[in-house]
């Protein structure tokens, strides 16, 4: 069974998409919609802006929407029975399953980011990745902080994101080290996706997902949040509203998607960042990029 994946943030790169918007002109016209919706030039900075420029969450975000869609609309879909999406990529994944039309997905993804930068802004934080440290002893520990600090992606084996206040990150990150971590890394970003620090985006996401049509899904969508097949639109609204202050358990979805059939799994997207996740997880799955 083939089953389509798609990226989230930290995919992007300069350049994101100019092939695809020069492939055909039904891509063309799509990618330039985006615009519209957007009310800026965001193909100017996908094409041709700078690496700063595609790091501000309200750019990245619907940047790696765009190229994610148009991927999906030069392959026409590659009669996948199944779909996933990487926190953002849940969006790109709901246009694909028929849930979501492109321009309601687009103007979701882009009060998502601005919703999710106010937080930031509102409550500087950070996130971290720990590599080679069993996902338990990362759990038990991130519970011992006074802060707030918790797990935010289940990315594979041995590599998990943490995410919460500044102060109890950066004390988790030492006991986690003290535990046996190999690495215990801060990442470049000026908040805390994925955890409680999130309420506020959550509550602005939320109306906004209200106020939108889901349709049926044409096939199951394995969410972050749940990590099973999910086929009831307002199961998926309220999975997708969670996701912003719940943890994104890829490890999981990947592992329930493979016992559900899965065989060959396609990035449609930007970069082979799951390719590389999914590998990790079970190493005889094939994957492939979709463009």
């Amino acid at each position: 069974m083939k089953a389509l994946v798609f990226p989230g943030q930290g995919s992007q790169y300069v350049g994101m998409g100019k092939e695809l918007y020069d492939s055909r002109k039904d891509i063309k016209d799509l990618m330039e919609s985006a615009n519209e919706i957007l009310g800026f030039d965001i193909l100017s900075l996908m094409f041709s802006g700078t690496d700063e420029d595609l790091k501000k969450t309200e750019v990245t975000q619907p940047s790696i929407f765009i190229h994610s869609v148009a991927a999906l609309k030069a392959v026409n879909g590659l009669g996948a029975e199944m779909v996933a999406g990487h926190s953002l990529g849940e969006f790109s994944a709901l246009v694909a399953n028929g849930v979501l039309s492109f321009d309601d997905g687009l103007k979701l993804v882009s009060e998502r980011a601005k919703a999710m930068q106010e937080a930031c802004d509102a409550n500087p934080s950070s996130m971290a990745a720990i590599l080679g440290l069993e996902d338990s002893k990362v759990e038990e520990i991130c519970a011992s902080i006074s802060g707030i600090v918790v797990p935010a992606n289940y990315n594979c084996p041995g590599q998990l994101v943490i995410s919460g206040e500044t102060a109890a990150v950066e004390e988790a990150c030492v006991k986690l080290k003290e535990a046996g971590a190999k690495r215990a890394l801060l990442l470049p970003v000026n908040g805390a996706f994925h955890s409680p620090l999130m309420q506020p985006a959550q509550e602005r996401l939320a109306a906004a997902i209200e106020n939108t049509k889901f349709r049926k899904p044409t096939i199951p969508v394995y969410q972050n949040i749940t990590t099973t097949a999910v086929t009831d639109p307002d199961q998926i609204k309220s999975n997708l509203i969670a996701q912003l202050t719940g943890p994104v358990k890829w490890t999981q979805s990947v592992q329930n998607m493979i016992k559900d059939g899965a065989t060959n799994f396609v990035e449609v997207g930007p970069g082979k960042t799951l390719q590389g996740l999914i590998k990790k997880i079970d190493s005889e799955a094939m994957t492939a990029s979709a463009v």
